[in-house]
């Protein structure tokens, strides 16, 4: 039987990549995602990176089937953009027309990977999709993410009741995990204080023994 204070850092492990900022259900018609920046966050590029550190792990934890790739450079004067590539909508119907890409039909081991060496740029996009581009650089994470789910039409995935609840559990957790420690570290100093003073007490003594030989 896992205990509770594990099975509670589990669950809070869980609400934490199925909430937040990136939390959302993209629409069918998104076949893949490629994100283009620079491996260090200066010039620009602060943005791009906390939008992937922060935002892409919950985007991907709701949308496992849609590749998302990220290509970094070494060059922080390079461009920092984000490729979404759609499905086009066939002549005969408004809804978007079935399409497997050249990349998706590779063996996995085949497909591009994420790069920090510039190895997989954004690719052209493939017969029957269109790419919708957002230029990231010097842009907030927050505005990245708003210009995100506004292009792509994204469903925000908000908590329910019970994970709402949960997760002021967990925050009640925290914050009596930090009164706890604040009080034993408040103990532990005074037990060194008192155990330093008597060390100093003795010593003095000592020195006024010596003395008095």
């Amino acid at each position: 039987m896992v205990n509770p204070g594990k099975r509670m850092n589990i669950l809070q492990a869980l609400l934490a990549i199925r909430h937040g900022p990136g939390a959302a259900i993209l629409p069918p018609e998104i076949t893949r995602i490629h994100l283009d920046f620079a491996v260090k966050w200066t010039e620009g590029h602060f943005g791009p990176r906390k939008f992937w550190r922060i935002c892409l792990p919950r985007l991907k934890y709701w949308n496992p089937a849609i590749p998302m790739l990220v290509n970094r450079t070494t060059d922080q004067s390079a461009p920092a953009k984000m490729s979404i590539y759609f499905r086009q909508a066939s002549l005969s119907s408004d809804q978007p027309a079935a399409l497997t890409t050249k990349l998706s039909s590779l063996p996995l081991a085949q497909q591009p990977k994420s790069s920090i060496k510039n190895e997989h740029p954004a690719p052209e996009p493939e017969e029957g999709e269109r790419v919708v581009a957002i230029d990231m650089k010097n842009i907030h994470s927050d505005q990245i993410l708003s210009l995100f789910i506004a292009k792509t039409g994204a469903t925000v995935v908000h908590p329910t009741p019970a994970e709402q609840m949960e997760m002021q559990q967990i925050e009640d957790r925290i914050e009596r995990a930090a009164f706890d420690r604040a009080i034993m570290k408040k103990y532990i100093d005074d037990q060194r204080r008192e155990a330093d003073e008597i060390e100093t007490a003795r010593r003095e003594a000592e020195a006024i023994r010596m003395a008095n030989q």
